[in-house]
């Protein structure tokens, strides 16, 4: 099973280097954030699979940060607080966390924690897999195992790299997908100038999905973010 990508949240150095060094001594991925701001810009550039997220942070409440996270991904966020008060855990649960962790902890039970989140990731993919074979959204229908994809009766003529886009986006449908994540996805790199190519392609495809002025709008742009399917009825 493939190690996901974890962002830590923590303001104290002390937990913060704690939890680090479980991660790296279990061989999992991380980016760290001391503080609510530099999360949300974290989880926007790095889309990780599992927050672990402090909600005594120095500069916000860690549920704004979980409310804002949640307008975006449905990533899983492990909440690890002092905060110990029932109301405390169902204000962050009601937010949109997952799992409710109290300080101070074991290593052995943030590992248990982590293990039964990839466990369900595993399974949530398995299933969107097996369910999904064919996106359909609208008139669009994107057929994975084909490696093509229609808008209405018609086969979309396009360019591996508006294919690729698509397939992106539609496997993300109703997230913000950040430059930086689809560079990286695309490309497996994220610079200036693929930003650049980035508008281009977009916009082809763009007038692909969408012909005319009566077709519905497909991609939606995120000014400076990025850009997301949108969900059509």
């Amino acid at each position: 099973m493939n190690k996901p990508l974890i962002l830590v949240v923590e303001d104290d150095p002390s937990v913060r280097n704690l939890i680090t060094t479980t991660l790296k001594t279990n061989d999992y991925r991380y980016v760290v954030a001391p503080n609510g701001s530099t999360a949300i810009m974290e989880a926007t550039s790095h889309n990780p699979e599992i927050i672990l997220l402090d909600l005594g942070l120095p500069d916000m409440d860690g549920v704004q940060v979980i409310q804002t996270v949640r307008s975006w991904s449905n990533a899983p966020i492990i909440v690890i607080s002092a905060r110990s008060e029932d109301n405390d855990k169902i204000h962050a649960l009601d937010a949109g966390a997952d799992d409710y962790l109290t300080k101070p902890f074991s290593v052995e039970e943030l590992l248990a924690r982590l293990r039964v989140t990839q466990r369900r990731l595993a399974l949530m993919t398995a299933e969107m897999v097996t369910a999904s074979s064919v996106f359909v959204n609208g008139k669009l229908k994107v057929d994975y195992a084909g490696g093509c994809a229609y808008l209405g009766e018609d086969e979309l003529h396009l360019t591996p790299i508006e294919y690729k886009l698509l397939c992106l986006l539609s496997k993300n449908v109703g997230k913000v997908l950040t430059h930086t994540f689809i560079t990286q996805n695309i490309w497996g790199r994220s610079w200036d100038n693929d930003v650049a190519s980035l508008r281009v392609f977009m916009a082809t495809l763009r007038k692909k999905l969408e012909p005319t002025e009566e077709s519905p709008q497909y991609i939606q742009t995120h000014i400076g973010v990025g850009y997301r399917m949108i969900k059509v009825n």
